[in-house]
C-alpha cells in the first residue's frame, strides 16, 4: 500500500518537472528572440561605435591569425595526404587538386574557421561580458546613461560577422597552399597547374555558399557569446558557465547551419 502511494506521489512530481523544463525552454527561446531582435533594432541607430568595431575586429581577426594559419595549413596537408591513396587505387591522382579545392572551399575552410573561432573568440566574449555582468560594470554603464548593449554587444557581433569570413577565406588559401606543397612533393605538379586544376570545378554558387556560411557562422558565434555573457548570473560560477555555454551552443548551431546552407545551395546547382 505504501509503495502504491509513493508511486502515485512521484507521478505528479515527474509531470511537473517535465512541465517546468518545457516552460523554461520556451522562456529561453523568447529571451534569445528578444536579444536578437534588440540587436537588429540598435545596430542601425546612432551612435556608431566605429573605433570599438575596429578594435574588436583586431581582437577577433589578428589575434586568431597564427592559430588559423597553422590549422589551415595542417588541414590542407593532411586532407591531401589522406585522399591520395584512394585516388591512386583508381589511377586518378590528377584529380587530387580538384578534390582538395572542392572539399576545402565548400566545407572545410568555413567550418574549421568557425569551430576555432567558437572555441577561442566565443569563449572570450562570453567570459568577458559575463565578468562585466557579475561585477556590475554593465549595470553601472546603464545607470550612467550610456548604452552598454550597443557598445558591448553590437560591436562584437559586427566584428565577428566581418572577421570570420575574412579568416575563412584566408584559411582556404593557406589550406590550398598546404595541399599544393604535398602534391608538388609527390607528383611534381607546378603551382600554376595546381591552381588551374583546383579552381576549375568550382562555380560562383560554391564561392557564394562558402562566403554565406562564414557570414552566418560569424554572426552566430558573436550573438551566442554576447547572449551568454550579457545574461550571466551567479557570480564567478556564472562566468565559467557563460564561456562554456558560448562554445558549446555556438558549435552546435554551426553544424546545424552547415547542413541547412548546404541544402539551400544544392537547390541552386
Amino acid at each position: 500500500m505504501a509503495t502504491i502511494k509513493s508511486i502515485r506521489s512521484t507521478i505528479p512530481s515527474r509531470y511537473q518537472k517535465i512541465k517546468d523544463n518545457v516552460s523554461e525552454f520556451f522562456i529561453m527561446l523568447d529571451r534569445v528572440y528578444s536579444f536578437v531582435l534588440r540587436f537588429f533594432k540598435e545596430v542601425f541607430l546612432p551612435p556608431y561605435e566605429f573605433k570599438e568595431v575596429v578594435k574588436q575586429c583586431y581582437e577577433v581577426g589578428v589575434r586568431s591569425f597564427t592559430l588559423i594559419s597553422l590549422t589551415g595549413f595542417i588541414v590542407g596537408v593532411i586532407f591531401t595526404k589522406q585522399s591520395r591513396p584512394s585516388l591512386t587505387n583508381f589511377g586518378a591522382e590528377s584529380w587530387l587538386p580538384s578534390l582538395v579545392s572542392i572539399a576545402i572551399m565548400k566545407a572545410l575552410a568555413p567550418l574549421v574557421t568557425a569551430l576555432i573561432a567558437a572555441g577561442k573568440v566565443g569563449s572570450s566574449i562570453g567570459a568577458e561580458l559575463g565578468s562585466m555582468r557579475v561585477t556590475e560594470q554593465i549595470d553601472a554603464m546603464e545607470v550612467s546613461g550610456t548604452k552598454p548593449f550597443k557598445f558591448l554587444v553590437c560591436t562584437r557581433v559586427i566584428a565577428t560577422t566581418i572577421a570570420i569570413p575574412l579568416l575563412a577565406t584566408y584559411t582556404a588559401l593557406i589550406a590550398l597552399l598546404g595541399g599544393y606543397l604535398n602534391v608538388s612533393q609527390n607528383e611534381g605538379t607546378s603551382f600554376t597547374t595546381f591552381m588551374e586544376q583546383a579552381f576549375e570545378p568550382l562555380t560562383f554558387v560554391d564561392f557564394w555558399a562558402s562566403l554565406s556560411k562564414a557570414v552566418v557562422f560569424g554572426f552566430t558565434i558573436g550573438i551566442v557569446g554576447c547572449y551568454q555573457g550579457y545574461n550571466s548570473t551567479k557570480g564567478t560560477e556564472g562566468v565559467g558557465k557563460a564561456a562554456n555555454g558560448a562554445v558549446v551552443t555556438a558549435m552546435f548551431l554551426v553544424f546545424i547551419e552547415e547542413v541547412l546552407i548546404v541544402q539551400i545551395a544544392g537547390w541552386f546547382r
